[in-house]
């Protein structure tokens, strides 16, 4: 007989929170003005854990939920994360360990997982062991690579039956086992019914990036270590990326934002990255104190310097975060609004970063977006049909 778990989920309470959080508009000489802005669930910490790539996107499809005029959740990142290691081993051990296996993954990951595996609230899973509040993988993952290695390794020359469930008890030993079945609201729910409940399209949703080295327009696999999957992205002109993000939170869309967080002018404690004229390696003393105190020039990076940045390893797959919005300085600047997922760092930012567009053009990977908040041009050329009513 399954187990049920009954969640009375306070939805008054919740909806309260989800909308969006009071930032500074003054940062050090900055003065923002905040030009457009989407609600968005509240901040959280994905603490010592490589799971950005989960908490961007759940945060991502809760903002969808209110953008649509739903019911607001608070959808489970562990469960996401589970379901993740299950298929990454699987990958892993067909490939006889010639795949990467590690904590990070791709938004598309996560689109994929809930279409197979259903999701469920954060109170229904929580994911963390007795006395925890937030996740701490890396024993976890070394136990469960470790597990994965020996099965390849196996002397007998054939795997057995009994692998999978070996894992998959030392996954939920880790992380505890899911309900197959609990109530929310007073209805009975399986992890896909409730994911069904919440009416989001995951067709409608579009992965993009922008190098040369593939033929812009057509879908291509992104040649990064977190790809375990071999998921494609659609490919485009840098300066129509740009179009696409302008558009998307010009017309109330948000989206997720994968991105370099390595360099030195990208700072949640800050809240600013911006991306400076000069070099970092050119900045005297001065100059790499205070680039963080006010406005300063910037560099519009070309599509050949991004593919360079990219080919030299100097712009890499870092980090996820979820863009609700932008604003401008007072030189008329654009920035993004980011929300991020490593709790208040800044608590005049509650958790947020303004991000340049420069910095944007030149540091971003890859997005995940609404295909109705591609602006219709853009997306003819890509062969995608507006969403379904």
């Amino acid at each position: 007989m399954k187990k049920q778990l009954t969640v009375l989920l306070v939805c008054l309470g919740w909806a309260a929170v989800a909308s969006a959080q009071e930032l500074s508009t003054t940062l050090n000489g900055y003065q923002f003005t905040i030009q457009k802005r989407s609600d968005a669930t509240p901040v959280e910490n994905q603490y010592r854990s490589s799971t950005c790539w989960v908490y961007s996107a759940n945060s991502f499809f809760e903002s969808e939920l209110i953008r649509m005029g739903k019911q607001p959740a608070d959808l489970s990142e562990m469960y996401v994360v589970r379901a993740g290691y299950l298929e990454r081993a699987d990958n892993y051990v067909r490939r006889q360990g010639a795949a990467a296996f590690g904590q990070g993954a791709e938004t598309h990951d996560v689109v994929n997982i809930i279409r197979r595996h259903g999701i469920v609230p954060e109170s229904v899973y929580s994911g963390f062991p007795a006395g925890q509040d937030k996740p701490v993988h890396g024993e976890m993952e070394a136990v469960l690579k470790g597990i994965a290695d020996a099965v390849i390794k196996n002397p007998n020359g054939k795997l057995s039956d009994q692998w999978i469930k070996a894992y998959t008890g030392a996954l939920d030993g880790y992380m505890g086992t899911p309900p197959a079945t609990f109530k929310v609201g007073g209805n009975t729910y399986t992890p896909q019914s409730y994911f069904n409940s919440l009416g989001i399209n995951l067709d409608d949703y579009v992965p993009l990036t922008s190098y040369s080295h593939h033929l812009f327009y057509q879908p291509f696999i992104l040649e990064v270590a977190d790809n375990w999957s071999n998921g494609q992205f659609y490919n485009v002109p840098i300066d129509e990326l740009v179009q696409i993000a302008d558009n998307a939170v010009n017309s109330g869309f948000s989206f997720v934002w994968a991105t370099d967080v390595s360099e030195k002018t990208f700072s949640a404690k800050e809240g600013l990255a911006v991306w400076p004229q000069k070099d970092w390696a050119d900045m005297n003393d001065d100059e790499r104190k205070t680039w963080a105190e006010a406005p300063g020039k910037e560099k519009w990076v070309s599509q050949e310097e991004r593919q360079e940045g990219f080919d030299a390893l100097a712009t890499t797959d870092d980090h996820g975060m979820h863009i609700t919005g932008v604003a401008t300085d007072q030189n008329g600047t654009r920035y993004y609004i980011v929300k991020n997922s490593w709790g208040t760092v800044n608590k005049d930012m509650s958790g947020y970063l303004y991000v340049s567009q420069a910095y944007f053009r030149c540091k971003t990977m890859s997005m995940l977006v609404h295909k109705d908040a591609i602006p219709v041009a853009i997306r003819k050329k890509l062969g995608i049909e507006q969403a379904t009513r």
